[in-house]
């Protein structure tokens, strides 16, 4: 499961790159997975609701087990 979620952050990276942040997996624990929102992402007002509503949704889809994605 771990391999999974690292694999769809990898994906959703370059797009965070694009505006001049960056997420990295810190780690999996039970069905929560830890995340840090770097670069321009770790000041944004807007970082919440990118977590939530974009790397969130697209964890879940890919990984059905993960219940929450929370940033750290």
């Amino acid at each position: 499961m771990e391999e999974q979620v690292k694999s769809v952050i990898e994906e959703l990276r370059p797009m965070l790159q694009a505006d001049g942040g960056d997420i990295k997996f810190i780690a999996l624990e039970g069905t929560v997975v830890k995340v840090q929102l770097q670069g321009a992402c770790s000041g944004c007002p807007h970082a919440a609701m990118t977590l939530k509503q974009g790397v969130e949704v697209r964890i879940k889809e890919a990984v059905p087990e993960i219940t929450e994605v929370v940033a750290i």
